[in-house]
């Protein structure tokens, strides 16, 4: 492989450098775990690089090159391969939300950006960062936006999401901002686009009170789950983590409102946002 052109950053560069991760450890012999091993790291980990689901970082790129003797492909490729338009916090988790065949999420505090309206996320983005300019405010916007496209295809991914009842009442950019916002996830629901769950303050304490989680299935990679803060956020690919917060969103659908009556209710959160709106 050494000697080979650097990947054309146009043509998902991620995806191709895990094809020639696979094709060379292939060639060298190497099981995922046994080059895991090599590199102090899981088989799983090695198998998400592969799939394109994790971001190759330049450390294990140049001990990939010294193992797999290709001269330093990997370590001339990867910064093409990490370029990302999302905060680093979040980059890894929006490349993954890509390739993901489903996608399981619970939001305590706020719609999920998948389903968001533009005026939405302008207003969340403004609430975080308020002193950003304008300009900024625009393109954070339409990233965000772009995300949602995922959702133009008609069955993939599959996307569940629980939200807090604590999402749909916290007025976000105001009361016509909110009404529009529920209206759009409740177009999602009725459509068959989303399965929706509003989990309801009248169940009280929960399994996961403590925060976020988005829990992500692939074709060919090992599943993932994204676990966010303030400005921070991790993903997780430990099978015993992962295999733990499962059971926890299970819990959660388990006791929030049906899909029906979840969209019942948000629907009837945005009737009541228009008519204060107009009051």
């Amino acid at each position: 492989m050494a000697g080979q052109k650097d990947l054309d950053p146009s043509s998902s560069p991620r995806a191709l450098l895990g094809a020639e991760l696979r094709h060379a450890r292939e060639k060298a012999g190497f099981s995922q775990e046994e080059l895991g091993q090599r590199l102090f790291v899981s088989g799983s980990f090695i198998g998400q690089l592969e799939a394109g689901t994790r971001r190759m970082l330049p450390e294990y790129a140049r001990m990939l090159d010294v193992e797999l003797g290709t001269g330093d492909f990997f370590t001339r490729n990867c910064g093409a391969a990490a370029k990302s338009k999302y905060p680093e916090h979040f980059e890894e988790a929006a490349e993954a939300e890509t390739r993901a065949t489903a996608i399981r999420e619970y939001a305590p505090m706020l719609i999920p950006g998948l389903l968001q309206t533009p005026a939405y996320a302008r207003a969340v983005n403004r609430a975080y960062y308020p002193t950003a300019l304008e300009g900024t405010i625009d393109e954070w916007v339409d990233g965000r936006m772009a995300r949602t496209r995922l959702l133009d295809h008609p069955t993939t991914p599959l996307l569940w999401a629980v939200l807090d009842e604590a999402a749909l009442r916290r007025e976000t950019g105001g009361r016509a901002v909110m009404a529009e916002a529920l209206r759009h996830v409740v177009d999602l629901g009725r459509r068959g686009r989303v399965i929706t769950q509003v989990l309801p303050f009248k169940e009280g304490a929960h399994t996961a009170m403590k925060g976020a989680m988005k829990l992500m299935d692939f074709q060919d990679a090992p599943p993932l789950v994204y676990l966010e803060g303030v400005r921070t956020g991790r993903l997780e690919d430990d099978p015993a983590t992962v295999t733990q917060l499962r059971l926890t969103f299970e819990l959660l659908a388990a006791v929030a409102l049906s899909p029906e009556k979840s969209l019942a209710m948000i629907e009837a959160l945005a009737q009541d946002y228009v008519h204060e709106e107009l009051s």
